[in-house]
């Protein structure tokens, strides 16, 4: 107990320890896996306590907290009528994890791909960089680039739209 007559964080209550679980969803021991996260360096931690779910990815996406799983709906399957007209018949090339997008393997070399290229399952399509490793990222479908969804040297997140592709008919 504190002089305030109020319990410190992380050490249970001795009347109540026994009726009552810790909640790992804490406001201050959330701070406190924040810090341990950022001190050892670590990217991401999933938390459960019963059906309580919660994912802290430090530096990429907000905390996000859910009481059951969701299934999940992608938006590509879920287009806008506009967009869907615009971009009908067309895939992506989604970035297979977080990181910085480069078109070029060096600031004087030529891009990868360009507009109206095309590309088969093993053309590099683009480098991405996560924790200073440079992954080159293969087109995985054949047909003709029609558009560059990211700028070079830009963040991307995992599964965001890279590059819209005409698939060979």
């Amino acid at each position: 107990m504190t002089k305030g007559g109020k319990a410190t964080p992380n050490v249970p209550n001795p009347k109540t320890a026994k009726t009552a679980s810790v909640n790992v969803f804490d406001v201050d021991r959330l701070r406190t896996i924040i810090e341990l996260m950022e001190e050892k360096d670590l990217s991401e931690v999933d938390l459960q306590q019963g059906n309580e779910k919660i994912k802290l990815n430090r530096g990429s996406v907000a905390p996000v907290m859910a009481t059951a799983p969701q299934p999940a709906v992608s938006a590509a399957a879920v287009p806008s009528a506009p967009a869907a007209d615009k971009h009908a018949g067309t895939v992506t090339i989604n970035s297979p994890m977080v990181g910085t997008f480069y078109t070029k393997a060096t600031p004087e070399s030529e891009p990868f791909v360009k507009v109206g290229q095309r590309v088969t399952e093993e053309t590099i399509v683009c480098i991405v960089e996560a924790m200073k490793v440079f992954n080159e990222i293969p087109a995985e479908c054949s047909g003709t680039i029609v558009e560059v969804l990211v700028s070079d040297q830009q963040p991307v997140d995992f599964g965001k739209p890279m590059f819209r592709v005409e698939p060979n008919a």
